[in-house]
């Protein structure tokens, strides 16, 4: 970059983009198992739910996105397709604080369930709330497996976004977008449900030194039923891969730079 104010703050060197993390969280996570309650029927959760969600981390996740990341969303009227149905939503993982409020306000109105690292049910205090604003921790166990997989069959029937970050680790204000394996699509081939690729990108501001954030929406995408399961899920991998990696080419500044230490 020719302009210095958007030269990049720090260079970070990395060995692979599937497995290394630069979240620098250093929680100890618990284990998530059997008797993990994803979904809890009673009104009291139900309300609870409520008052985190709709009236206490919407209109933080809104000012968080306008005057943390002078966040911008576009292309949202592509939601309008699916109208009341379930749906999945993948985005680029780039953001610690961002990434669990950036879904709220791209997708309102509907209730959005995030598919977390057992991280985000473990930090002291906080971690007892994240379930109300809907964190859907990965099992550590295979017992625990079918009940994560109901909750997500559940909330997609019920008619909301369940968002992925099929990244898996943070890269904070990376700029491409990193492989993922097609495991990611278990579950939109699984119930036949659609899809949207949610991209965030980084864009020169005019005045400060840090990024905005502008994000797109695209899709619906749905799983080809004339392919086999396995083959069906790579086919909807690629679709939103080579979508998000379009949208990435957005961005028009490095804040962060990362190099592979191969590159050295």
């Amino acid at each position: 970059m020719k302009n210095k104010e958007y030269e990049p703050i720090k260079t970070i060197y990395y060995k692979d983009e599937r497995n290394d993390e630069f979240a620098d969280d250093n929680i100890v996570a618990k284990e998530i198992d059997e008797n993990y309650v994803y979904v809890d029927k009673r009104l009291r959760w139900r309300f609870l739910r409520f008052v985190s969600y709709r009236l206490i981390a919407m209109p933080i996740a809104y000012l968080y996105c306008k005057i943390a990341l002078h966040g911008k969303f576009k292309n949202r009227a592509v939601l309008k397709k699916v109208k009341k149905q379930g749906c999945f939503v993948y985005g680029n993982h780039t953001q610690q604080i961002g990434d669990p409020f950036i879904p709220n306000i791209a997708l309102c109105p509907k209730s959005v369930y995030v598919i977390v690292h057992p991280n985000n049910v473990s930090m002291p205090g906080l971690g007892r709330v994240t379930p109300y604003l809907g964190a859907l921790p990965l099992p550590s166990n295979l017992k625990a497996m079918r009940n994560f997989r109901d909750a997500i069959h559940t909330r997609i029937k019920d008619g909301n976004f369940v968002v992925i970050y099929p990244e898996a680790h943070i890269w904070p204000f990376y700029t491409g977008i990193r492989d993922f394996p097609a495991t990611s699509m278990k579950y939109p081939v699984e119930l036949d449900a659609p899809s949207f690729a949610m991209t965030t990108t980084y864009r020169k501001r005019r005045f400060g030194r840090k990024p905005r954030t502008v994000t797109y929406l695209d899709g619906p995408f749905y799983p080809d039923q004339s392919l086999p399961p396995k083959s069906r899920a790579q086919a909807l991998r690629d679709q939103i891969y080579e979508t998000m990696v379009k949208r990435s080419k957005e961005s028009d500044c490095v804040y962060i730079r990362y190099v592979k230490k191969e590159e050295e």
